[in-house]
């Protein structure tokens, strides 16, 4: 009888993880319609007969993608905005090339944790702990190797070798975000004076970064 009164008592909870499996069965995707407004739950839906099977391919990372000045490296993105198929499935990716010498400085994404597998060359990868007193994690990576990035983590690589260095990046969001130290304090129009006190710069270095990275003020 107990186990009866048991069984009864949880049936409702069944049932409603059957509606939820069943309400993600009904939608197994979300094609993103990019003529629409991005939200925080993604982009809203493209109609199911306007759904092609070109809006789940992507060629992008196929080759090396557009400089970012002064860091030395090539990136290229595949994120909801240009592969629409991934919105809704927690799933992004990119690619950077690295020059010798080329760095991708201290950044980070809000939004997502990323995963970085080395494709070609060795590369120096690191992120600053926020609940650790700023620990830092770094490690020496080689063709073949990973390293997560968790999210919202400040994080960087360079390149260590005498070659050109290729990684591969996925990150658990379709649009991870980025802000990048560098631009966030200097590509602005904070004035010099405020940017002297809150950094502890000098006013002349201060002014040099900013004219480096298209600053005002």
């Amino acid at each position: 009888m107990a186990k009866a009164v048991l069984l009864l008592s949880l049936l409702p909870l069944l049932l409603l993880f059957w509606c939820v499996a069943q309400a993600q069965l009904a939608k197994e995707f979300c094609v993103a319609d990019l003529a629409s407004s991005d939200t925080p739950a993604g982009y809203p839906c493209k109609p199911q007969a306007a759904v092609t099977a070109d809006d789940f391919y992507y060629r992008g990372l196929g080759t090396t993608g557009p400089t970012v000045n002064p860091f030395k490296i090539s990136l290229s993105s595949a994120f909801v905005t240009s592969f629409p198929g991934v919105n809704g499935l927690g799933i992004s990716a990119a690619r950077v090339d690295f020059a010798v010498g080329g760095v991708v400085p201290l950044h980070w994404h809000p939004a997502a944790t990323e995963l970085i597998f080395v494709v070609e060359g060795t590369l120096s990868c690191g992120f600053i702990s926020a609940t650790s007193n700023n620990r830092v994690y770094t490690n020496t990576l080689h063709k073949g190797d990973i390293m997560v990035l968790p999210q919202g983590q400040p994080h960087f690589q360079y390149n260590l070798g005498n070659t050109t260095a290729v990684a591969l990046s996925t990150y658990s969001s379709p649009n991870p975000g980025v802000q990048t130290l560098d631009f966030a304090l200097f590509a602005n129009n904070l004035p010099s004076e405020v940017l002297t006190k809150v950094t502890l710069l000098d006013d002349l270095q201060v002014r040099k970064l900013k004219a480096l990275f298209g600053g005002t003020g």
